[in-house]
Order: C-alpha cells, then sequence, then structure tokens
C-alpha cells in the first residue's frame, strides 16, 4: 500500500499486512485532481487546483490527528499498472476499513447549508462511496470550506434515509454479510460511475469476493460478479430483482444493480433446520437447483 507522509507530502511505501496508522481520504472527482505522475514529480506541496488542496487538506487533518499517514485514490495508485490497479480495487474496502479515520469531503456543501442539505450532495450519488460509505469506523463529514460537520454516527438517521443503509451496519452494531444479498444490491441502486464495469467492481467489497478487472467488458462485469457470489453464497435473494427492460427475453441474472430497488426491505430469517436455501449451481443453460415448492 502506498501512503502520503503527512509532513513531507511523499509517498511511502508498505509490502504486507503491517501498515501503520492513517487516514484515507473519500470524496467526488471532479477536473484537476492529482495524479500519481504529479505527486511522483513532487506537486502534491505545490499544485493549485481543487484536487491538490484536497490532498493537502486530508493530509493535514491526519496530522492533527496524530497520524503520519494518508491515502488518497487520485494519486496513491499507478492507474497505469493493470495489475496494481487490479490489486487497489480489491483491496479497497479494507483499506477504508483499516484507516483511523475516513476524511468525507463534500463540494458541494455550502458552509450556511443545513445537515438537511445532505441528500443533495452528489457524494451520495456515486458507486464508489457506498463502500467508503460502509467500510470506515469512523466517518467524517466536512462541506467545502473544509468545516466539519459532524460523523455517520451522529447523522446516522439521515444518513440511513438517504441511503437506505440501515443505521446498525452504519454504526457496525451488525455485520455487512448479515445483510441478504439482495438487499445490499439495492443500496446501489440508482448509484452512478463513470465507467459502466464500475458498477460491478465498486461493490466487490460490499460483497466480500475478488475478481480481475477487464475494462472494456461493459455489462458483463455484472454478471461476472454475480457469478462469484453465487459461488460463495447460497443466498437466494440474488434472484429478486426486477426487470428495468420491459418483456425482453433475457437470463437469470440482473443487468445492473438499478433492478434490485425492488429489494430494499427484505430480511433474513431464522429457519429450522433442514430447511435452509438449499446449494445451487450455475450452468451452460442456467440455473440448477432443487427446491421445494409446497
Amino acid at each position: 500500500m502506498r501512503l502520503i507522509n503527512t509532513a513531507t507530502l511523499e509517498f511511502t511505501e508498505f509490502i504486507g499486512s503491517q501498515l501503520p496508522a492513517y487516514g484515507i481520504l473519500s470524496h467526488t472527482w471532479e477536473a484537476g485532481e492529482a495524479t500519481f505522475e504529479d505527486a511522483q514529480a513532487g506537486l502534491l506541496r505545490s499544485g493549485t487546483s481543487q484536487g491538490f488542496h484536497k490532498v493537502r487538506k486530508a493530509c493535514e487533518l491526519a496530522r492533527d490527528d496524530g497520524l503520519d499517514y494518508c491515502w488518497a485514490d487520485t494519486c496513491c495508485i499507478d492507474k497505469s499498472s493493470s495489475s496494481e490497479l487490479t490489486e487497489a480495487i480489491n483491496s479497497m474496502f479494507q483499506w477504508y476499513a483499516s484507516a483511523d479515520v475516513c476524511f468525507a469531503f463534500l463540494s458541494d456543501l455550502a458552509p450556511d447549508d443545513g445537515i438537511g442539505a445532505l441528500a443533495g450532495c452528489r457524494w451520495f450519488t456515486r458507486g464508489w462511496t457506498l463502500q467508503e460509505l460502509i467500510a470506515p469506523r469512523e466517518l467524517r463529514f466536512y462541506d467545502r470550506d473544509w468545516v466539519l460537520r459532524g460523523t455517520k454516527g451522529d447523522h446516522a438517521a439521515i444518513v440511513s434515509e438517504i441511503t437506505l443503509v440501515g443505521e446498525s451496519i452504519l454504526l457496525g452494531h451488525k455485520a455487512l454479510n448479515s445483510m441478504p444479498v439482495g438487499r445490499r444490491m439495492s443500496w446501489a441502486a440508482g448509484r452512478q460511475t463513470t465507467r459502466p464495469e464500475d458498477k460491478a467492481y465498486c461493490l466487490l467489497g460490499i460483497f466480500d469476493v475478488n475478481m480481475p478487472l477487464i475494462y472494456g467488458e461493459g455489462q458483463r462485469a455484472f454478471t461476472r460478479l454475480q457469478d462469484e457470489i453465487i459461488r460463495q453464497s447460497n443466498d437466494l435473494s440474488i434472484f429478486l430483482w426486477t426487470s428495468t427492460c420491459g418483456n425482453r427475453y433475457r437470463g437469470i441474472l440482473a443487468e445492473s444493480p438499478d433492478e434490485f430497488k425492488c429489494a430494499a426491505n427484505i430480511v433474513r430469517y431464522s429457519v429450522t433446520p433442514g430447511l435452509e436455501n438449499p446449494e445451487y449451481i450455475m450452468t451452460n443453460k442456467g440455473v440448477r437447483i432443487n427446491i421445494s415448492l409446497s
């Protein structure tokens, strides 16, 4: 993992799981972001765009918390390396979960906006920020002037209303895998990503699965995500979706997280021993399952 030293604004690389304490930035991408190449050229200290300011401010906040390191997705990943990008995206949920604190920068939240204005912030509409909301132990919201507006714990009720993610998940009182697959998918319904493949890749950590990245595969990425989930789970709620494309003939798997909007309120009940969800497998013909319909 490549971290920014909060004093020098230079990179330090750490191999393996022995990481120092660090802060982490969550934000929405805009023009003028600081890149890996910029950081390599020593521009984190002198760059003048909003993107550079974001990174410097996150490092300053981390340093104020006594943290020597900080991480930002814009500049800490060498995106020219497909292997590094794959490793980073497959590890990202854990990186956010392992951070001491996450700084969520809401660039469109004005200083005089009340906390009710959170619902209109772009941060709540993006695919990648779903895991950045759920994974961290502590997440602090900052407005466009970097004024602290509270934590996800302070605003758990309104954040839950905006995102449909239960307060028990936001506060870490319930394990993420205690939620049905379909319900977790519903949290991503309506969220946007710049590239279609990222609608799948941004959910890897939500379902604790790993898979290679193939940019250019388009919607196929979401099919592969569901295949990976099915390999590890017999949760039938993965089939609880509603088509958004009318009566067109199609397969048993959804084409987008948007089709799981109907699963927002499903719950998992305890069942009588012997009546648990049956095992099933995907074949080249579809799904093979033995289940009682009585």
